[in-house]
């Protein structure tokens, strides 16, 4: 059995959520793999060295760009994927949206999110009509198609009209091996000494999105200062729509908090533990997500979650975060003020325990059941 899986479709200067979820996922699978089987990961020339080290039964199959270049990317997907992949005998395709033209007998659908539905405004027009058209085409022609919470499950029921037969429900994990608990006062000493937090703090980890929701959190914030005390709200993450960043400064500003927010930017992955173990707690309110990954990352780290409770972050939670409506400043104030106190400790317990369920090695085994399950399908194994 020889497996494609699409890597292009993330930005090698911006990695995604998508992004560390293969980087975890496809060694783990490749492990497990038997001796006539292979991965053939899409690569382009500059995603290529973000793809490294999963082991002598994983193999490249280059194509000129990735999302870097959007359009040119998306382009020949649909013209090179019929060409190149019979050339490499490939016996299941793994991709978000399938070639317009057939490419391998059998086709896996990965979707992590519906975006083009559920937050349109998070995305542009043209990409937005583009996943529109291609999402239901994809599921129609797919042999299976994986999901990764009931939330999204009921999402792609509710918009792409699946047959609920292709559906296979395979939750994502986290890195046990990076987050955990640790040293807070160490930990607080390196944010303190790298990215110059100077108090205890609320944290957020994310892009800045609008749907994300750093806004509702900035408003909350500031209606929970006089109960939180000395704290400072820390915002980790890029904001790619300067605009929008500018927005939420000014709206500190506005209600008086202005010096209170440490916008700290981007930071590596392996950087963002230090602030989940530094901090007093981590405030999640998007008001969507499919699955919430930073969730389990800042649980697995024995941080205190407050996070939204529509979507799949409920689903992801499993008891073990403060809910809040993300719609309401003050129902994320009231939550974060109780995180920061009462419910700490319970919190700091609850959630290395929920995240403890997530492992990259389950997901890896479910995901690889599904390529044999269509590559016995098309085969007539």
């Amino acid at each position: 059995m020889r497996v494609a899986i699409n890597l292009l479709t993330d930005d090698p200067f911006n990695p995604s959520g998508a992004h560390w979820f293969w980087t975890r996922v496809i060694p783990e699978m490749a492990k497990r793999l038997d001796d006539d089987e292979s991965f053939h990961l899409l690569v382009s020339p500059k995603s290529k060295p973000t793809h490294q080290g999963y082991g002598d039964r994983v193999e490249y199959i280059t194509f000129p760009w990735s999302n870097e270049k959007r359009n040119l990317r998306t382009l020949s997907e649909h013209l090179f994927s019929p060409v190149r992949l019979p050339l490499g005998r490939i016996d299941v395709l793994n991709t978000l949206m399938a070639p317009i033209v057939k490419s391998a007998p059998g086709l896996v659908a990965h979707i992590k999110t519906l975006h083009a539905y559920t937050t349109p405004d998070a995305i542009s027009r043209g990409a937005r009509l583009y996943r529109q058209f291609s999402y239901p085409r994809t599921v129609e022609k797919a042999d299976a198609v994986i999901l990764n919470s009931d939330s999204l499950v009921e999402e792609a029921k509710r918009y792409l009209d699946i047959d609920p037969a292709k559906i296979r429900l395979i939750p994502e994990a986290v890195d046990h091996d990076l987050f955990n608990p640790g040293d807070r006062d160490e930990a607080f000493k390196h944010v303190a000494d790298r990215y110059g937090v100077r108090k205890q703090f609320v944290l957020f980890v994310s892009s800045l999105w609008p749907y994300k929701n750093c806004e509702g959190l900035i408003r909350a914030f500031a209606a929970a200062k006089a109960e939180l005390g000395d704290r400072q709200l820390v915002v980790v993450g890029p904001g790619r729509d300067t605009e929008y960043v500018g927005s939420l400064k000014a709206l500190a500003d506005s209600l008086g908090i202005g010096n209170d927010v440490l916008w700290v930017g981007g930071v590596p992955l392996a950087e963002t533990v230090h602030f989940y173990r530094a901090a007093d707690v981590f405030v999640y309110p998007s008001h969507n997500e499919t699955f919430g990954l930073p969730i389990l990352e800042a649980m697995a780290a024995a941080c205190p979650v407050v996070t939204s409770n529509v979507t799949a972050m409920p689903e992801t939670a499993g008891g073990a975060a403060l809910l809040a409506d993300p719609a309401d400043a003050d129902s994320i104030a009231d939550a974060i003020v109780k995180a920061c106190g009462p419910e700490n400790e319970r919190l700091r317990k609850a959630g290395p325990e929920r995240a403890g369920e997530f492992t990259w090695a389950a997901t890896a085994e479910k995901t690889l059941a599904v390529y044999r399950e269509v590559h016995a399908l098309r085969s007539g194994r």
